[in-house]
């Protein structure tokens, strides 16, 4: 997945291929003939950068959907034998390797898009139409240990994604507590239905193994006041 050029420009890339050094690697390194490594990171809002990206906000994310969608349409389990502890999951295109790690899943959702007379779609990580799911009301998750809310993503990234902390913030209304305020949600409204939570992404999130370290605080679930 090479570089645009004018992005190239901008990292200082050479004809070395490499920018910046980075934690343990170099930005287009070839660690063989006709091999190049890139790194990349996920924030808690799905917006991806360069991994070493010093300054990461909504100008130095990447914003092209065709490069989006192939990224992460690509994603899977890093098994290459390489950073695999710092760089959980692995974007391959061709001889090139697109190693990515995560503030705290691959996935994160970012918008919902509604559709006449059909299940709804949650689009992820900047990919619009391209990159969805259909909607799964009974399946959001609050995960007790940090308040975040999630939902089912593609199995071969992990089979859990997160839903950004604006979505979230956007359905912390629709939200019932049937177990008190102190304890995760047990059913959810949406559209005039009254949805019973199955919790059946608890394993996933706890096992801990699909996931990234998080690095930025994402804001909570909160039951409604009074």
């Amino acid at each position: 997945m090479r570089l645009p050029p004018a992005l190239r420009l901008r990292l200082g890339v050479g004809a070395s291929g490499a920018a910046g050094p980075g934690p343990g690697y170099r930005q287009g390194q070839r660690p063989g003939p006709r091999t190049r490594e890139y790194f990349y990171y996920i924030d808690h809002q799905g917006q991806l950068f360069l991994d070493d990206t010093k300054v990461k906000n909504f100008i130095t994310c990447f914003k092209d959907v065709g490069f989006l969608t192939f990224f992460f349409k690509q994603l899977e389990p890093n098994r290459s034998g390489r950073y695999e502890a710092e760089f959980p999951f692995l974007s391959p295109c061709g001889r090139e390797r697109n190693f990515l790690r995560c503030d705290d899943r691959p996935v994160v959702f970012t918008q919902i898009l509604p559709r006449a007379g059909k299940i709804p779609l949650l689009s992820y990580c900047g990919g619009g139409e391209r990159l969805v799911v259909p909607f799964q009301p009974e399946s959001l998750m609050v995960l007790p240990e940090n308040g975040r809310l999630y939902h089912p993503a593609p199995a071969k990234a992990g089979g859990v994604g997160l839903v950004r902390s604006a979505l979230a913030y956007e359905w912390s209304p629709c939200f019932e507590y049937g177990r008190g305020p102190a304890q995760p949600p047990t059913h959810f409204i949406w559209e005039g239905r009254r949805y019973r939570l199955t919790e059946e992404l608890l394993p996933l999130l706890r096992a801990g193994g699909s996931g990234c370290a998080g690095e930025s605080p994402a804001a909570p679930v909160t039951p409604p006041q009074g």
